[in-house]
């Protein structure tokens, strides 16, 4: 999956940018202060892209 689309999922479940890091940024829910790492790369795993998805649904 590209990182562009697994990040317009994640933010239209509710997830904001936290903060940039080297390999990786940090999104976070804040209704149900939860925290999941999204890799900068531009091809992203499908079974760790749902693994992203899930913790945000």
């Amino acid at each position: 999956m590209k990182r562009t689309e697994l990040i317009k999922k994640i933010t239209g479940l509710g997830a904001v940018l936290e903060r940039h890091g080297a390999k990786h940024d940090w999104y976070v829910k804040e209704e149900t202060n939860t925290g999941q790492a999204v890799p900068r790369h531009n091809e992203i795993k499908e079974s760790t892209a749902r693994l992203i998805i899930k913790a945000f649904s």
